[in-house]
């Protein structure tokens, strides 16, 4: 599955046919200045689910939506797998999708940073709004039950938020069941945001 950071996180969450959809899902953007950020993809897939898309790319199945294609790779012994993709660098220079709706990056003051995810759009992209036949959404249902997506930003403070804000302030955290994304049934405001004090 090839995915760039988040811009292409809905088309690598909802393959509503494909083996892809049974994984976590997990992005944290941590800001490093008031300009720059590190955003770090997890993607973790089980080990039943792993070893058939192993043997699907091994016979060449596969080749250009292999599973972690762009990250690091790691396989635990277990069998299940682990893919890390990594950026860091100046707003604009992250895939986060800020040409797509995705994550934006604004000023809120001296050394604050404002980031904004939408939610509306995300789940409408996701599906929400599609007429599935029964047999897709039960195929749908099946890959995605209790399957998350956790979306943690992260800095020196957390001066406002609408998620969950850790105890010494320093992260802001959303968990997102993917069913309820998907059917339209997640509990979201229309977008997620955190204030945050650069280091």
């Amino acid at each position: 599955m090839s995915v760039r950071l988040f811009g292409k996180l809905a088309a690598s969450v909802l393959l509503a046919a494909g083996l892809a959809g049974c994984i976590d899902v997990n992005v944290e953007v941590a800001i490093t200045s008031p300009s720059t950020a590190k955003a770090t993809m997890t993607q973790i897939m089980g080990a039943d689910i792993y070893s058939m898309v192993k043997m699907s790319a091994e016979s060449g199945e596969m080749e250009d939506d292999s599973f972690c294609a762009e990250g690091e790779l790691t396989e635990n012994s277990d069998g299940s797998a682990i893919c890390t993709i990594t950026e860091e660098g100046k707003f604009a220079d992250l895939d986060l999708g800020q040409n797509e709706g995705g994550m934006t990056f604004t000023e809120a003051g001296p050394g604050l940073v404002r980031v904004t995810l939408p939610m509306a759009d995300m789940q409408a992209e996701l599906g929400a709004e599609d007429n599935m036949d029964e047999q897709t959404r039960q195929m749908v249902e099946a890959f995605f039950e209790g399957r998350t997506m956790t979306i943690a930003i992260s800095g020196a403070e957390i001066v406002e938020s609408n998620m969950s804000v850790s105890a010494d302030k320093t992260r802001a955290e959303q968990v997102i069941d993917m069913l309820d994304l998907i059917n339209g049934a997640a509990d979201l405001p229309d977008e997620l945001f955190a204030v945050v004090r650069a280091p």
